[in-house]
């Protein structure tokens, strides 16, 4: 079969008219380098063939399987249709004319059909339902160990309300509600006094504490249970010693007031930590909803406790709840200390920039807000006993080592924000900042103090390794630092002050240099660096006046 080509401008362009013979045109001569297409076939009159039928069951080939599956994909109907997502739910509507319709419901593959239909309408019904025990108790967006909280939640508040129950029942019985010597009006006078207690009490634990529930939340917080599961047990011995009832029902009523403001007070702080696209109104809700359902609970099970024992002698209904205390107080404590576990804090304190910054020096890598809260976990009733501690505040006015301190506040000028200084007798390191520093003066003084730390612990450890290689066993390790010395040798003093200022003036370029790269790579890591939050010790500041 002949090429058509592109004919040249001095050729005639052929035009098969229906009305024309072409003819003509293939008799005449060409006039230059042209061609001629190619004369035309006569069309073949249409006839109807029947289609080749291909036996059921027959094995196809892959051209005549894809040649089958794209007829049966142009056989259905293509309707524009949207999926509207509700949360975890979806549902598909198609365009059915001039209104849109609501598609057939997808179950997952599920099968409706022969034995199994009872079981897949049972399995339908169970997603449905936890479905929707998910949007009512969970938020849409919390952070990974939301749930793991939520569970020792649960149990933390069904043993709490089983045990106010249980001491409420015990206070009725101390002051004779239902017996027939009762007396109404010096019940409610020692109830009223009891809660008028209680709430002064509270009003001055709040102010007393005031910063402390965001410098040390997790500690605060359990130790206000510690003393709320105290405190009921104090109202359980009521209905022991019905005659001590208002000394020990106000005892209670205090330590619970105390404990009802510190959850209050750090409440906030924890529903934060796990709003991760500031959602805080939704999970605070949605911790009111999940309080009030497992309180109930918690009701229940108290109710089916006062049955057990509603059968047994007046004076074995008064042992019992005393006996079942000690369970439910550490199931409780327990399940609380658990949940804090899983409270990952991104604000930023003393004792969280210090673990911070320690960590980036040694290996340039800052610890997730997990990895800190860990930490602080392991340390939280622990004394720390670790050389060079970094305290915040003011000067120690009782310090022996006075010259040192004279010096350091002699090389202060007006632009400094802030100055380090050595605590000889305590071993630690004082970071004081001025009336006037800001957040970015705080992380610059931890990050100075944590490399003099570095620094000092380096030396030492090299002063420990040369000092025993020539010494004996029996002899006294002596290691010279600054603050070590006698107040009498001033040569040795002058040559540690000198290699004191002189380890300072090197961390303070470290940190002046590497403050910007330390805050960028702790905002990618999830803290939040706009603000530092010291306690009231911590709070206090220096000014200059010259």
């Amino acid at each position: 079969m002949h090429a058509a080509v592109h004919l040249c401008s001095k050729c005639p362009q052929p035009h098969n008219r229906p009305w024309k013979s072409t003819e003509h045109l293939l008799q005449r001569k060409p006039q230059g380098p042209c061609f001629l297409y190619p004369s035309p076939k006569p069309l073949r009159p249409w006839q109807k063939r029947e289609a080749l039928k291909i036996p059921s069951g027959y094995p196809l080939g892959r051209r005549e399987e894809k040649q089958e599956e794209e007829g049966e994909k142009e056989a259905e109907p293509t309707c524009p249709s949207i999926r509207i997502h509700r949360g975890d739910s979806s549902s598909r509507f198609v365009l059915d004319g001039s209104h849109l319709r609501q598609a057939a419901v997808d179950h997952h593959g599920l099968s409706f059909n022969g034995s199994d239909e009872l079981v897949s309408i049972f399995s339908c019904w169970a997603e449905i339902s936890l479905s929707a025990l998910k949007k009512l108790f969970i938020p849409l967006k919390v952070g990974p160990s939301y749930m793991d909280y939520m569970r020792w939640k649960f149990v933390h508040r069904i043993c709490s309300s089983s045990l106010q129950v249980l001491a409420t029942q015990a206070m009725f019985r101390a002051i004779g509600i239902g017996s027939s010597r009762s007396l109404p009006s010096a019940a409610a006078f020692n109830w009223v006094l009891k809660d008028g207690l209680g709430r002064l009490s509270r009003c001055i634990y709040t102010a007393r504490v005031g910063t402390a529930f965001d410098t040390n939340l997790k500690r605060v917080r359990f130790s206000t249970s510690v003393l709320f599961s105290l405190g009921v047990g104090v109202e359980m011995l009521t209905s022991i010693f019905p005659q001590y009832f208002l000394l020990l029902a106000a005892i209670a009523n205090i330590a619970k007031s105390i404990s009802l403001a510190a959850y209050i007070a750090t409440s906030s702080a924890i529903h934060r930590s796990f709003a991760i696209a500031d959602n805080l109104g939704e999970i605070s809700a949605k911790a009111q909803i999940q309080t009030v359902c497992f309180d109930n609970l918690g009701l229940m099970l108290a109710a089916v406790l006062n049955l057990l024992c509603k059968n047994y002698q007046r004076r074995l209904q008064t042992v019992l709840p005393l006996m079942i205390y000690p369970f439910l107080a550490a199931m409780d404590l327990y399940a609380i200390s658990q949940g804090l576990k899983h409270v990952h804090l991104q604000t930023l304190t003393k004792n969280r920039l210090d673990i911070i910054v320690k960590q980036w020096i040694q290996s340039g890598l800052i610890p997730s807000p997990a990895e800190v809260s860990s930490e602080e976990d392991n340390t939280m009733w622990r004394k720390d006993n670790k050389q060079w501690q970094i305290r915040i505040g003011c000067i120690d006015t009782k310090d022996p080592c006075v010259e040192f301190l004279q010096q350091t506040m002699q090389s202060l000028q007006t632009n400094d924000m802030y100055f380090i200084c050595l605590e000889a007798s305590k071993d630690c390191l004082l970071l004081c900042l001025h009336r006037k520093a800001c957040t970015t003066d705080i992380l610059r003084g931890m990050l100075e103090a944590c490399h003099i730390r570095e620094t000092l612990s380096l030396h030492r450890t090299k002063a420990m390794l040369g000092a025993t290689s020539v010494q004996s066993k029996d002899e006294p390790l002596e290691i010279a630092y600054p603050g070590n010395t006698q107040d009498s040798d001033f040569e040795s003093f002058d040559t540690c002050a000198k290699d004191w200022f002189k380890m300072v003036g090197e961390s303070r370029k470290f940190a002046e240099r590497s403050i910007g790269l330390l805050t960028e790579e702790m905002k990618k890591s999830g803290w939040i660096v706009k603000n530092v939050l010291l306690n009231s010790q911590e709070q206090i500041r220096f000014s200059l006046e010259m």
